[in-house]
């Protein structure tokens, strides 16, 4: 979105402005070895989600939803208001942070959703959040991979 400038000698250049109502997410997911049970198909994750408010306008997180996809095919869909029990209202450049989890019957999946919000002045938007990798890394073994990894 942007607006146009005619210059001299006809030249327009566009300037982009900020979108009104906007939130970013970063997700950080880690496995949870200590809580898991490989050998019964328990594989359990963490997921650090900061959400910050890159609009011009305060906005609140009413609720979210999310798709939840084992590598054995297996989806499951998760909607509920709220975060971790929270419905935080952000004011332009505020952010929130959180983390929750989720057990998977695979040692790897994947996660994607939305948040659904609404501004102060009321007008309902959708902030997507982006697929994002939940994969078992074993740290005991020897060239295991050091870390997950981290998807903006």
């Amino acid at each position: 979105m942007g607006f146009w400038l005619c210059g001299a000698r006809g030249a327009t250049v566009t300037i982009a402005s900020m979108p009104k109502y906007q939130f970013d997410v970063q997700v950080q997911p880690q496995y949870l070895p200590e809580e898991s049970a490989p050998d019964t198909g328990v594989f359990c994750f963490a997921y650090t989600i900061t959400v910050t408010n890159t609009g011009q306008v305060p906005a609140q997180l009413i609720s979210r939803h999310w798709i939840i996809n084992d590598s054995g095919g297996l989806a499951e869909e998760v909607k509920g208001l709220g975060v971790v029990g929270r419905q935080p209202l952000l004011k332009p450049g505020e952010s929130f942070q959180y983390t929750s989890g989720c057990r998977l019957h695979t040692a790897s999946g994947t996660m994607h959703g939305s948040f659904h919000c609404v501004a102060e002045d009321g007008a309902p938007f959708v902030t997507p959040v982006p697929l994002f990798v939940l994969e078992a890394i074993d740290h005991g073994l020897p060239d295991a991979p050091s870390g997950g990894r981290v998807l903006h």
